[in-house]
């Protein structure tokens, strides 16, 4: 009958307006945007659920400073994040965790990874459960993660280097460095070492593997010292862990002298714990570059909750004063800023450092 026909017409045009509105839709998800609001993609939910976080160490005040952010920044995120649990530096800990916080049933992960490469057997298991993750400071060289939030750790490389540059005019410096299993350590000593061939030829690099660890750093820069007491320079590349044992073993050999003082060896370091900043105020090292502990936990719990809601992001800036960039594995990483810290700031009240008790 015509009223018939009429009638499912009319009913043909509005299920085409729909699936053409949704369509629409789905590009304009599709194309997101570069700023951090990000968009929804298929089987989003509220972003409610346990959160487990996962921790490299504690043996840093950089991460112990982490590790108390993280529990108010995800109520301020509305972010129900469980207890954090520490690898304590341990690899195969980590992944041992890992697995762990996925039989507990969390609905999402946000893992501190400690080794770059070993990292990737903990993502695949969180993949197969289908829980998103969520990776902070270190970048996976392989496996599946929403966002990495980190800060450019080439960046930290080439301030220190340019510091020392600019501060030294020829002699030897030392980088301690971390460990070349991540792509923090890898990036920061090829940066420094780049830089520096590039820009300061004059300079003269040694170099102390330390692997992120005290003990090895204390020993090893021991050693280099006794065969190099003309060093000139110090590149740290974490002051959680290298500031104190640095410190100790110049001054038990009378090579610990402040700033503007005969003898002073000029000193970079990287973290931008509060212990850091006493020394610069003392004059014992010059210069630190704030790796941003409350930006990283804050960050990754805002991540993992879009993660979560089945937001995804796209590269360019963000609101937040830092870009998403996509590494060459093809994971996006959101590069937060990272200040140099010297006497000139170093009571800069917006500075992490300066807010811990």
């Amino acid at each position: 009958m015509p009223g018939s026909t009429v009638r499912k017409r009319n009913r043909f045009r509005i299920v085409g307006a729909v699936a053409l509105a949704a369509g629409a839709s789905l590009v304009l998800a599709a194309c997101g945007s570069t700023k951090d609001t990000g968009a929804s993609g298929a089987g989003g939910g509220d972003g409610s659920g346990k959160v487990g976080v996962v921790l490299p160490l504690l043996t840093s005040p950089f991460w112990q400073s982490y590790n108390d952010y993280v529990p108010r920044m995800a109520k301020s995120e509305g972010v129900d994040a469980m207890k954090t649990v520490n690898s304590n530096s341990d690899p195969s800990q980590q992944i041992t965790d890992i697995n762990n916080q996925l039989n507990q049933g969390v609905e999402g992960l946000v893992v501190a990874p400690l080794d770059s490469a070993a990292i990737e057997a903990g993502l695949d298991q969180a993949e197969r459960k289908g829980v998103p993750v969520v990776a902070v400071d270190v970048a996976p060289d392989k496996g599946k993660v929403a966002m990495v939030v980190r800060a450019n750790n080439v960046a930290y490389g080439e301030k220190a280097c340019q510091y020392l540059g600019e501060h030294i005019t020829s002699g030897k410096v030392v980088q301690i460095m971390g460990d070349l299993a991540s792509v923090n350590g890898r990036d920061r000593s090829e940066a420094f070492r780049a830089c520096v061939k590039k820009n300061f030829p004059k300079l003269k690099v040694l170099e102390i593997p330390a692997k992120w660890e005290s003990d090895a750093a204390a020993s090893k820069l021991d050693t280099l010292l006794n065969a190099n007491p003309d060093i000139k320079g110090i590149y740290m590349q974490a002051g959680g862990v290298y500031l104190a044992p640095t410190l100790q073993t110049l001054k038990s050999k009378g090579m610990l002298k402040k700033a503007g003082q005969q003898g002073h060896i000029t000193i970079v370091s990287n973290d931008g714990i509060p212990q850091e900043f006493d020394a610069i105020r003392k004059g014992e090292i010059d210069a630190t570059v704030s790796q941003p502990a409350d930006a990283y936990a804050k960050y990754g719990m805002y991540y993992i909750k879009a993660a979560m809601q089945g937001k995804t992001f796209k590269p360019g800036p963000t609101d937040h004063d830092s870009t998403i960039v996509k590494l060459p594995s093809g994971i996006l990483e959101d590069q937060l800023p990272a200040p140099l810290v010297t006497k000139d700031n170093v009571d800069d009240p917006k500075l992490w450092g300066n807010t811990v008790k």
